[in-house]
């Protein structure tokens, strides 16, 4: 197993549980407590987790934690894979979308080369180089200005103020949580706004979101369940959480072993 994938399997049960034991983690994974003192420390320097003795306790909970883009996007890589690709099937050609900033929008950006004739909106740069590694001379990529978060988007009034002249078909939200209450959420005033002008520019609304988001809340709501046209999880979601969503909003679940056996 590589470094990045065992890491993934610790940040999981941190989350699940809260903290983790160098012992249990060597018994689990196979391999050597410094292996695993190694890999805690590479989480810990990316502010994913606080070192204790012995282990490593979660740093997540707190309503205004934003983990930066390196850091969440080592977080449910297949899951954001499996959710990616079916989000791309909702995209067609000759139309104008929106990608908000995020892991999940950025690893869709990633799955866009099949659609053709595209103009895409976003707030985020990781996104925007995505879509233009390519070099394609049928594709308008659109960078709002801003002012850029530790999650690497670009927020703010200026980017508040072009999203707001703009009608997209299709926009596609990358969100902090999502709970009954509080809906949609993100731990920053700022990004919420600027999704909020980002969703409101949508004939279609789609938050993708993985599993791990449920029960998270952000400080700040950015749109309500009732408000997203269609939710993309995974196979993960909670039975409880199916069925709450399902009251609201058109629901997907992607099977991440299935979009795992098309890429081999």
């Amino acid at each position: 197993m590589l470094a990045k994938q065992r890491q993934e399997v610790i940040l999981d049960e941190v989350r699940r549980t809260g903290a983790v034991q160098v012992g249990d983690l060597v018994l689990r994974l196979g391999v050597s407590d410094m292996t695993i003192r190694r890999d805690l420390d590479a989480l810990a320097r990316r502010g994913l987790v606080e070192k204790v003795y012995g282990g490593a306790t979660s740093m997540i909970g707190r309503s205004t934690d934003e983990p930066g883009f390196e850091a969440k996007s080592v977080r449910q890589l297949a899951e954001k894979e499996a959710i990616a690709r079916l989000a791309a099937e909702q995209v067609r050609p000759g139309t104008a979308i929106g990608l908000s900033a995020g892991t999940t929008t950025w690893t869709l950006a990633r799955h866009l080369d099949d659609v053709n004739d595209l103009t895409v909106v976003t707030n985020s740069v990781r996104v925007a180089d995505a879509l233009q590694q390519r070099g394609r001379t049928d594709r308008t990529v659109v960078l709002t200005g801003g002012v850029r978060t530790p999650s690497d988007a670009l927020v703010g009034p200026v980017a508040v103020q072009s999203l707001r002249s703009l009608h997209l078909d299709l926009v596609f939200l990358g969100v902090h949580g999502m709970a009954p209450r509080a809906g949609f959420t993100t731990p920053n005033l700022s990004e919420s706004e600027t999704n909020r002008a980002l969703a409101e520019a949508a004939g279609r609304l789609v938050v993708v979101a993985d599993s791990s988001k449920w029960s998270t809340v952000g400080i700040s709501t950015i749109v309500d369940f009732a408000e997203v046209d269609l939710l993309i999880s995974d196979e993960g979601l909670p039975t409880d959480a199916r069925q709450v969503l399902a009251e609201h909003v058109e629901l997907l679940l992607a099977d991440q072993q299935h979009a795992e056996e098309e890429e081999q």
